[in-house]
């Protein structure tokens, strides 16, 4: 398949969840949703190769989840909301994830989190309580 360049692919950093994504990640996350049930949670635990390979990750992605790269996930197509499924595996949180994207510490990125809120209470009473972005 042929996959058309966009404005976004050439912002350093920025990992469109796009349809290549998507197509690249599919295996990736469809392992991540399998968490949704008990066990296929506790078969994961059991033996993470294993189960990667049972969904036929690329050895990169594989590699990735095993060393909890979560950076490395996303540019592999990982879904960030399925990342976090992997996540606590680790032992980790979504800010520990979001710390790992962002490569900071997670008090950083919790700091960052607060940063940005900054005046979005203001935000919302300005526009009558509806977030327009």
């Amino acid at each position: 398949m042929v996959w058309k360049q966009h404005d976004y692919d050439a912002i350093p950093g920025t990992y469109v969840f796009d349809g290549q994504r998507s197509h690249s990640g599919y295996n990736l996350n469809r392992m991540a949703f399998s968490f949704n049930e008990q066990a296929n949670r506790d078969e994961f635990a059991r033996d993470m190769d294993a189960y990667c390979r049972k969904y036929n990750l690329s050895d990169e992605q594989r590699e990735a989840v095993l060393r909890g790269d979560f950076l490395k996930l996303l540019q592999l197509g990982g879904n960030i909301y399925y990342l976090a499924k992997i996540a606590v595996f680790h032992g980790l949180t979504v800010q520990d994830a979001g710390a790992s994207f962002h490569g900071i510490t997670t008090p950083e990125f919790k700091q960052h989190l607060v940063n940005q809120a900054q005046g979005f209470e203001e935000k919302l009473r300005k526009t009558g309580g509806y977030w327009h972005g």
